[in-house]
């Protein structure tokens, strides 16, 4: 193997060439940007006094709720409101066919008539023959069946009077009323429908809204640590005057009135 020396102008010469590259490259270089200096906030903390509150869930219920069924038998010729309406309280909300009914009622009116007549017959038959009985021109068996036969004719009068009280009672049902004053749901049953006295199932359910139930559900847990902070002196009960009727739990330090 043959080393060739290289002379010393020839060295100098390279040297000063890769000083020249490398400065060549330094100068195309892009110079650093600075970086502007962060934004920094400043808060001041300071103490007072918040509202600790708790959401729950809740669900509506109504004040109160009544389910309409018929009174009597019979069959739906007409549905006197508006599904989802607002009705009152004695509003009618259904007709059912009163033709058999208003039948019986004159039919109790003449059973009626007939033992008023009954009656006044029986009484005056024993008012004659009490002054007979007295004179012995007339047995007092006789009298006394003149008697048992009024008392018989009054009795039936009172039973038919009865009658005729049950027969109007029932008509008056064959126009179905509302119970309460309230919101009406869907109707059960249509026009033409056969419905049964005291049937199971409600021909239409009305509930009074206003008033309203809230019904709200609270952890034990909750109810607990509520309790604990209250017997400790944590918490004591303030009255609101800004809430009606509510009084609120808040912290000891804040002072109750």
């Amino acid at each position: 193997m043959h080393h060739r020396r290289i002379s010393p102008f020839k060295r100098t010469s390279i040297l000063g060439l890769v000083c020249v590259s490398i400065l060549t490259a330094c100068s195309s270089a892009k110079p650093a940007v600075q970086s502007a200096p962060p934004e920094v906030g400043v808060v001041t903390l300071h103490s007072q006094a918040v509202t600790i509150t708790t959401d729950l869930p809740g669900r509506t219920a109504a004040y109160r709720v009544a389910e309409v069924r018929p009174q009597v038998t019979g069959v739906v010729l007409k549905r006197l409101f508006t599904e989802g309406g607002d009705v009152k309280a004695g509003q009618p909300l259904y007709q059912i066919d009163p033709a058999p009914f208003q039948a019986n009622l004159e039919s109790a009116q003449a059973s009626l008539a007939r033992a008023r007549a009954t009656l006044i017959s029986a009484t005056l038959l024993t008012q004659r023959y009490q002054p007979l009985t007295q004179a012995h021109a007339v047995s007092q068996q006789s009298y006394d069946n003149a008697v048992a036969a009024q008392a018989q004719a009054d009795a039936d009068v009172a039973s038919a009077k009865a009658a005729v009280d049950t027969a109007q009672i029932n008509l008056t049902y064959t126009r179905v009323l509302s119970p309460i004053s309230g919101r009406t749901g869907r109707s059960s049953v249509t026009e033409g429908a056969l419905v049964a006295a005291n049937q199971s199932t409600a021909l239409v359910v009305v509930q009074q809204l206003d008033p309203i139930y809230v019904d709200v559900t609270q952890p034990s847990t909750t109810l607990l640590r509520l309790q604990r902070e209250f017997a400790s002196g944590q918490l004591c009960v303030c009255a609101d005057p800004a809430i009606s009727c509510e009084t609120l739990l808040v912290p000891a330090s804040r002072g109750c009135a």
